[in-house]
Order: structure tokens, then C-alpha cells, then sequence
């Protein structure tokens, strides 16, 4: 999909260059328009993948320590962890951040436990908070 998007992004951006090329004010006002919607699909496209790359290094460090949430979990035969147990472990991985926030590896397993619950939106903001934290202490 990431290849298909850029492939996309490519065509957009030459059509407006051709546009800009016509000399026509309405054809360059679009053409401008065509070049910067794809240099800001190009930068969504990248910090998605960035956030993949730098998420999946956090979670396979964690998993090599053993300590990855989850993994004892009755799962579904789709892999996916049954919401309602899921749910039932997720105060454990809360209180680890309250009691240690600056621990990016707490923040990475909090991340996992949201996304077992099913809430992907705090599950991707505590990853952001777990690859800044790393981060900041690798510096």
C-alpha cells in the first residue's frame, strides 16, 4: 500500500508540474496545489512508517526481556487477545506508568495493553510516548 501511495503521490506531483508548465493562472494555482497535497501525503506516509519501524524495535526489545503484556492471554483464532481478559490485566501496565513515567518500556507495554483492549488511539499515543522516551535516553 506504502509503495501504491508513493506511486500516487509521484503521478500527482508531475501533473502539476505539467498544470504550472501550461501558463494558464487557474491551471498553476492547481498545479501548486497538486504539488504540495502530495509533498504533505509524502511526510504522513513517512511518519507512519517511522512510527512502525521505531514501535516494532521497542516491542521486540521488550519481547526479548520477556516481559511483553499479553502473552498469556486467551486469544481468538484471529491472534487477537480476548477483549473482556485483556481488559481485566490493563491496570497492571497503568500503574507501572504511574509509578515509573519516565520508563519508556512502560509506556511500551501500557501502548500494547490499550491496543489488546481494543483502543487503538491510546495504544499509538503511549507507543509515541515510549519511542520519545527511548529516544531521549539513547541521546
Amino acid at each position: 500500500m506504502a509503495a501504491l501511495l508513493a506511486l500516487y503521490l509521484w503521478a500527482a506531483a508531475y501533473q502539476g508540474v505539467v498544470m504550472i508548465g501550461t501558463g494558464v493562472p487557474v491551471a498553476i494555482v492547481m498545479g501548486v496545489a497538486l504539488i504540495v497535497l502530495p509533498v504533505v501525503g509524502a511526510w504522513g506516509l513517512w511518519r507512519e512508517i517511522a512510527f512502525g519501524i521505531n514501535s516494532t524495535k521497542l516491542v521486540n526489545i521488550v519481547q526479548s526481556e520477556g516481559s511483553l503484556p499479553g502473552e498469556d492471554l486467551p486469544h481468538r483464532p484471529s491472534g487477537k487477545p480476548i477483549r473482556a481478559d485483556a481488559d481485566s490485566e490493563f491496570p497492571v501496565y497503568a500503574q507501572a506508568v504511574d509509578a515509573e513515567p519516565a520508563s519508556w518500556r512502560a509506556w511500551c507495554r501500557l501502548g500494547l495493553a490499550y491496543d489488546a483492549s481494543g483502543d487503538r488511539k491510546r495504544a499509538r499515543a503511549a507507543m509515541r510516548t515510549a519511542i520519545a522516551l527511548h529516544k531521549a535516553n539513547s541521546a
